[in-house]
């Protein structure tokens, strides 16, 4: 009974003490949660152990939203404690955000006891509902079988197509004792290399290339990813564009940053990337955002051969047939290429050029005037002025993320936190997880109404006193479905205007500090106060409707096209 960490000598073992003992052998130092009495054993267990620290959220979706982004900076799947029926439920947008985005999540779910399963107990659900949404469901049964269900739960969370794990807990068997079962280590399976076979047929396939580009996916997020991603790049002159929501895997100003491939990539950008003679897609699963509809790389396209890498040799040929597939790590793939000789061509030369200009012209901020707020691009350019892109930002989803596409430069240095699914709500409380994780500057960029569905966790940046910056681009309206609803149903508006509250007002109440941009010559003045305050700051930017997004301004009622990057 001694020996275990957390686990006060003397006093007897449960399964909630092996459960926070298995949490620590696989290296997890915070945990999200809204405490529940379905797991209070498990609490209590934490309380013995602080070197795990928990962070009590507002709202379970946040909580878990939370967990998600903690793992896409750690690299580790993150942790979410919640209660069964309401807690469970009210996560599992997280879990399908987890899902979509292939990011590691182990939900501990707190559950009725053993002997009301079934019975429609208080608050029960069943947890197959997850099944769908989940890569696994596991359902703790026997409390002797405790470390080997956390030790299965963060093995399927984080091998093959990353994703998220719910682990049910029964009250019951968490009080139970436990006097036998070991505490088990973090699992870590050998990365497996391409065959030397494979490796010669993409050698010759690069041999003939004069236009390669490699499209880089979040399977590369780790350091030692961003590392060989670089290395390759420049060493076999590969223009490197990145998967959706992963503009910061490689320095945007870097000459061999080719762009980013998200759900306003434009045409011109398109057609440019469409050039390409080879297409190395590595640790991406080429989803539907990031292909831009399966149009890059196009499926069967014989001048256009894709080496696709991926650790899942399911998602090899799902949607885009290979010329090469290999079921490998991506960052071992990396780090064997980057001991294959180049192949220098002048063309290639011109190639990445060519790509790089593209992001450097569109990058060049230009006023737009607008009688009915501020562009908010001008406060994006402002933003990439004052941090060189040295920034961690928490991406929500909206029309306002077109701006940060085009205009914010990402340093080598900087993250971008968002989910592929762009469910609402998801900014506000990856932004404290990430101000809890890092000391670089932390933004959070988030519409009015995402603000609005986890803005309370507010109250957990002022009670850890994080400095953390929002930004709500406030144009009282959801504005994408607005953009849709003006173009398939011009002036029949419904459902999508906002009265908003005061979020100056608003943001003192919760004990942050309160800022307003309502002019384009406030907000270099008023982003340099939020990012010198030093605790949670919200600034409501004042932002223009009609100016929609980056390249589409609404006139009249209806969406028009204003140019391309």
């Amino acid at each position: 009974m001694n020996g275990i960490p957390g686990h006060p000598p003397g006093q007897p073992r449960t399964a909630a003490t092996t459960l926070v003992a298995a949490l620590l052998g696989h290296d997890v130092d915070r945990v999200f949660c809204v405490a529940g009495e379905s797991y209070l054993a498990v609490l209590d267990a934490l309380y013995d152990t602080p070197t795990v620290e928990v962070v009590t959220c507002r709202h379970e979706a946040s909580a878990a939203f939370a967990a998600v982004a903690d793992a896409k900076l750690t690299g580790r799947a993150g942790i979410c404690l919640v209660s069964r029926g309401p807690g469970a439920t009210n996560a599992g947008i997280a879990v399908h955000s987890a899902a979509q985005d292939a990011t590691p999540l182990v939900l501990l779910v707190g559950h009725v006891p053993r002997s009301e399963i079934g019975t429609d107990a208080f608050q029960e659900i069943d947890p197959r509902a997850f099944s769908g949404l989940a890569k696994q469901v596991l359902v703790l049964l026997d409390p002797a079988r405790t470390g080997e269900f956390v030790a299965r739960a963060f093995r399927v969370a984080e091998s093959g197509t990353r994703g998220p794990v719910v682990l049910v807990l029964p009250e019951d068997v968490l009080a139970m004792s436990d006097p036998v079962t070991p505490v088990p280590a973090r699992w870590a399976a050998a990365a497996p290399v391409a065959a030397a076979e494979d490796l010669q047929t993409v050698r010759a396939l690069l041999a003939r290339s004069r236009r390669p580009l490699l499209v880089a996916g979040g399977d590369l997020s780790g350091d030692r990813g961003r590392c060989l991603l670089r290395e390759v790049a420049h060493r076999h002159r590969f223009p490197v564009v990145t998967s959706n929501k992963r503009q910061d895997l490689l320095d945007n100003r870097d000459s061999c940053y080719a762009g980013h491939l998200h759900n306003n990539t434009q045409e011109r950008q398109i057609a440019a990337l469409d050039r390409a003679d080879l297409v190395l897609a590595v640790g991406t699963r080429l989803d539907d955002v990031t292909t831009c509809g399966r149009r890059l790389p196009r499926p069967g396209r014989p001048d256009q051969p894709l080496v696709h890498v991926h650790a899942d040799p399911q998602r090899l040929g799902r949607t885009h047939p290979p010329a090469v597939g290999l079921a490998c790590d991506p960052v071992a793939f990396l780090g064997q290429l980057a001991l294959e000789p180049a192949y220098p061509d002048a063309g290639r030369e011109t190639w990445i050029d060519e790509l790089h200009a593209i992001e450097v012209e569109k990058a060049v901020w230009s006023e737009h005037p607008s009688d009915d707020g501020v562009a908010f691009g001008a406060v994006v350019a402002g933003l990439d002025e004052l941090t060189d892109g040295d920034v961690v930002v928490a991406v929500d989803s909206g029309t306002f993320t077109s701006w940060l596409y085009r205009y914010l430069r990402l340093s080598g240095e900087g993250r971008m936190l968002g989910v592929g699914s762009s469910a609402m709500g998801f900014g506000v409380p990856a932004g404290v997880a990430a101000a809890l994780r890092t000391r670089r500057p932390v933004v959070v960029v988030v519409g009015d109404g995402g603000f609005l569905m986890t803005g309370s966790e507010l109250a957990t940046a002022v009670s850890h006193r994080l400095p953390l910056v929002v930004l709500v681009a406030n144009n009282g309206s959801y504005g994408t479905i607005r953009l849709h609803q003006e173009r398939e149903f011009p002036g029949r508006v419904i459902a999508t205007d906002l009265s908003n509250p005061d979020f100056v007002q608003l943001a003192r109440a919760f004990g942050a500090l309160g800022l307003i941009v309502q002019a384009e010559e406030d907000v270099e003045p008023c982003l340099a106060r939020a990012l010198a305050h030093g605790g949670p700051v919200v600034v409501d930017v004042r932002t223009s409707l009609s100016w929609i997004t980056a390249y589409r301004r609404m006139r009249t009622r209806v969406a028009a096209d204003v140019g391309s990057a």
